[in-house]
């Protein structure tokens, strides 16, 4: 144990001397501590900021500041999650899926070359953005499968970070759905999805803790609603605002305090994990992004929070489902 707490207070004090230099350095300089892309320098300059966590950076770097944290991150950011929510993600992501997924038509058993009566159940597409883990891929092809009996049902992953999708493709490979065309993945942008994701072609869009590191989320929202089908379904999880004053101020406590130290020790990355708290603190509030969902097209529920209501907040607010249907 005193080994343990040792090195939590050394990981603190080193991680707390690094975000010191890092934003001294942000000060003096205005440059990005992380190393640019190949062709950033090709990048022109729009003269529109964004928010990169706390700092304010040109909108065309952020892209590239994001794919950083995540790249340094993958191959521990489960493991990370787990520990960030002590393991209370997992509830959240398993009641997401289960409503957004009520009920599917149990598939056929029928032979592709023999004759039948009955046409073939038609395929149910999902569209899981910036799921590059499987996570929430995996909790609908399962929930299809064992709550349903249906296999007539697709996820295509898009993700724009390799390593993400790698991590994904290792987990996939771990399970039934290997080489199957019940799942895929896709290299790609959620504010300008692939050109083979046509118009009217999805019947549910989630995208589950990765909107709020995008530059533009109408233009996440609008391109959710250009591909979803009328009928379809967006189901969105995120970190929302706690709304007990002393409960979010115990929770911002421990984001700020342990998460960044917890993420040295684990990962051997602060900063990644520091840039991710405050990403959470930059995202609007519950009624906010269920008026930007409102005002990219979607129906929603009543502007509030519970049955009928726009969003679902999950343990006091920490986590929030927003859920809205194309016309």
């Amino acid at each position: 144990m005193r080994t343990v707490l040792r090195e939590l207070t050394a990981a603190a004090r080193s991680a707390t001397v690094s975000r010191n230099i890092v934003r001294a350095a942000s000060t003096s300089s205005g440059s990005s501590t992380t190393p640019a892309s190949p062709d950033a320098g090709s990048q022109q300059s729009t003269g529109r900021t964004t928010h990169f966590g706390f700092r304010t950076i040109p909108e065309e770097e952020k892209e590239t500041l994001v794919g950083s944290v995540f790249s340094s991150v993958a191959s521990k950011y489960d493991v990370m999650n787990d520990t960030m929510s002590l393991g209370i993600h997992r509830l959240w992501k398993d009641d997401f899926v289960s409503s957004l997924l009520p009920r599917l038509p149990a598939s056929r058993h029928t032979h592709p070359n023999a004759a039948s009566l009955s046409a073939p159940n038609p395929t149910f597409k999902c569209l899981d953005v910036a799921g590059g883990t499987g996570d929430i891929a995996l909790r609908i092809l399962d929930r299809a499968r064992e709550k349903f009996g249906s296999r007539d049902i697709e996820v295509e992953i898009v993700d724009l970070n390799p390593e993400m999708l790698d991590e994904g493709r290792k987990r996939v490979a771990k399970t039934l759905y290997y080489n199957t065309p019940q799942i895929a993945f896709t290299h790609g942008n959620a504010q300008s999805l692939p050109a083979h994701i046509e118009d009217n072609s999805i019947d549910l869009y989630t995208i589950a803790f990765g909107i709020r590191n995008c530059t533009s989320l109408p233009a996440v929202l609008s391109e959710a609603y250009r591909v979803l089908k009328p009928g379809g379904k967006i189901g969105v999880l995120e970190f929302g605002k706690v709304s007990n004053p002393l409960f979010r101020e115990v929770y911002r406590q421990w984001s700020f305090q342990f998460i960044p130290i917890m993420g040295k020790v684990l990962a051997g990355d602060s900063e990644s994990y520091q840039y991710l708290v405050e990403s959470i603190e930059r995202f609007p509030s519950q009624p906010e992004f269920a008026q930007l969902v409102r005002d990219a097209g979607f129906q929603t529920g009543q502007m509030r929070e519970g049955k009928g209501g726009a969003w679902t907040d999950y343990t006091g607010g920490i986590a929030t489902a927003w859920t809205g249907v194309k016309a």
